[in-house]
């Protein structure tokens, strides 16, 4: 008789912003006797905050969203994109709404599992300059969806969530 070691784990995965936090939550399943994994869409979506807001009152926003999202939810770990921006004002912004982010899953003590735009690329198309259009198409076809999830803060989010579980090895160490 054989016998498979099922592990499911609960990934969130969260694309930082200030005006839209995309977040994604997939659960992953592996063991099965084909040793693959099989993976299935729990939610996803944004946090919004309003551009007129006060910058405290929209980072507050984004603190009490996410402490919602997350006892919702009950993640085992979480991925989040690492900053890479051209534009320095954005930079800053983001930054902040960032901040927020670690913060809440600290207070949670949640691991977090960090990627750039490049890993998330590579992970999901095999190409770490792969355009957003690729990386959409194959979260869909990764997640067996049948359209791209919109909006598109929320296709990466789940795309962060999916290259965060392809990195089997780092992912162990975490849980």
């Amino acid at each position: 008789m054989l016998l498979y070691r099922v592990m499911v784990v609960r990934i969130m995965g969260l694309d930082p912003g200030l005006a839209t936090l995309g977040f994604g939550i997939i659960e992953c399943q592996t063991g099965e006797a084909g040793g693959g994994s099989l993976f299935s869409v729990i939610d996803f979506g944004a946090i919004q905050t309003e551009a007129h807001q006060p910058l405290g009152d929209r980072l507050q926003t984004i603190y009490a969203d996410l402490h919602t999202l997350l006892e919702q939810w009950q993640p085992d770990l979480v991925g989040v994109e690492k900053l890479f921006f051209y534009r320095m004002g954005n930079t800053i912004a983001v930054a902040q709404a960032r901040g927020v982010l670690v913060l809440v899953l600290a207070q949670r003590h949640l691991p977090i599992f960090e990627l750039t735009p490049a890993q998330i690329k590579q992970a999901l198309t095999g190409y770490g300059n792969a355009k957003k259009y690729q990386v959409q198409e194959a979260v869909a076809r990764e997640l067996n969806l049948q359209a791209i999830p919109k909006p598109d803060d929320a296709a990466d989010a789940l795309a962060i969530a999916l290259a965060t579980w392809f990195d089997h090895d780092r992912v162990s160490d975490l849980i």
